[in-house]
């Protein structure tokens, strides 16, 4: 109960801080991507001898859609992966990775007796089923609509350049088997894979006091988990 009340008299910003933050830090770099971005495309676009466009003409172009859904659509496809694949892969030694023999808390049924049970828990059934897999499911959601958002960008920045190439446009059917949009793909998601890979290797060896994706400082380098 102490406990309890020493929490609830932390103050808000105390509470969501790392959220805060990092929202924070998102706002800054994506007004900075923006800026940039819209500097830099009108800089192509005088090359090709068109004019320059408004800020706001930016936003809803093809150059913003694909730079912003192309950067979303690897960070979202790189946490779906690691919530789904970590349910049943293992890593010895690794704080990123359940325990190698013991079943862990987050493996248990959920109670629906719990004061403080989410509705869904309470209720059961097909909202029970669908609640206890949400975290996965909205990271896959969120990378096919982000990269359905990639996809439109680039065809859309793509057959805007023909056009001031005086060059045939194409088919969205025919862009999708142009090697540049594979190649945008795959640049993010070489590098979201290698660096989740990074931490769950590093895990094993390295640590840093304080951080929840740390094992504690003396912990065995086979000891695996939190």
């Amino acid at each position: 109960m102490e406990s309890l009340q020493n929490k609830n008299q932390k103050t808000f910003l105390y509470r969501n801080s790392l959220s805060i933050v990092f929202i924070a830090l998102f706002v800054i770099a994506i007004g900075a991507q923006v800026y940039f971005g819209w500097q830099e495309h009108n800089q192509k676009l005088a090359e090709l001898g068109a004019p320059a466009i408004a800020l706001t003409r930016y936003l809803t172009s093809g150059h913003f859609f694909s730079a912003t859904f192309e950067n979303f659509q690897s960070e979202f496809l790189q946490m779906a992966l690691y919530v789904i694949l970590t349910i049943s892969l293992r890593q010895i030694g690794s704080a990123e990775s359940k325990d190698i023999e013991k079943p862990e808390e987050v493996d248990r049924d959920p109670d629906p007796t719990k004061p403080d049970a989410p509705y869904a828990v309470k209720r059961g059934g097909w909202r029970l089923s669908i609640y206890q897999n949400s975290l996965a499911i909205s990271f896959i959601l969120l990378f096919l609509i982000s990269w359905a958002g990639h996809l439109y960008g680039s065809f859309i920045d793509y057959n805007q350049e023909q056009l001031l190439k005086n060059e045939p446009v194409k088919t969205l059917s025919d862009f999708i088997k142009e090697p540049l949009f594979w190649f945008e793909t795959f640049q993010n998601w070489q590098s979201e894979f290698l660096s989740v890979s990074s931490i769950v290797i590093l895990t094993i060896f390295l640590r840093q006091k304080g951080s929840p994706e740390s094992k504690p400082v003396d912990a065995g380098h086979l000891e695996t988990g939190k």
